[in-house]
């Protein structure tokens, strides 16, 4: 009975999180565009992997200098991770504005498939991942930068290996994890 009420709260928790971060994405897509259709595969990758190697830093340094809170760089890994969806589905990096109503919908779209990935997961895996901690999350999620990077240098081909949506999808839901279990108030 604990299982599926933590499973009810999941959903719950899960929209909330993503809610606040569709919500800061466009406000930042009123102000600055959709400057992001320029980005390629590895720079989508790299600006998720500086957010990351931030938060690892502060963890093991147990400090900060800059006051972009840990909980903002998960937001920005998650919508980055978003970003990078996008940018699969639409096959091309010419800068072209996209209107804001397409862009929630995109947005929304890609959502939906990470959070379907993990209600499926969490049937099977009995949502473990409540008993992680914020360093292995961080680290799962830098293990999945690697091997993006090396999908990306591969061509974007794989021989038995999930390709880079797989990727974007599990970090989204990391990313949403994060904040469930550390950040949520």
């Amino acid at each position: 009975m604990l299982m599926n009420t933590e499973f009810k709260n999941t959903h719950s928790d899960y929209s909330e999180i993503i809610s606040h971060c569709l919500s800061l994405f466009l406000l930042k897509t009123k102000d600055y565009g959709t400057a992001w259709r320029i980005l390629r595969p590895l720079s989508i990758v790299e600006q998720i992997y500086i957010k990351l190697q931030r938060i690892k830093t502060i963890q093991e340094n147990q400090t900060q200098k800059i006051s972009d809170s840990v909980a903002e760089e998960f937001i920005g890994v998650l919508n980055y991770s978003v970003i990078g969806l996008m940018q699969l589905e639409l096959q091309n990096t010419i800068a072209e504005d996209l209107p804001l109503k397409e862009v929630e919908e995109k947005y929304r779209s890609q959502i939906a498939k990470a959070e379907s990935l993990m209600t499926l997961k969490n049937h099977d895996y009995g949502e473990a991942w409540r008993s992680l901690s914020e360093t292995s999350f961080v680290d799962l999620m830098l293990m999945k930068i690697y091997r993006m990077k090396q999908i990306i240098a591969n061509n974007e081909k794989t021989l038995v290996s999930e390709g880079l949506e797989a990727n974007y999808l599990d970090l989204i839901n990391y990313a949403t994890f994060v904040q469930i279990l550390f950040y949520k108030k």
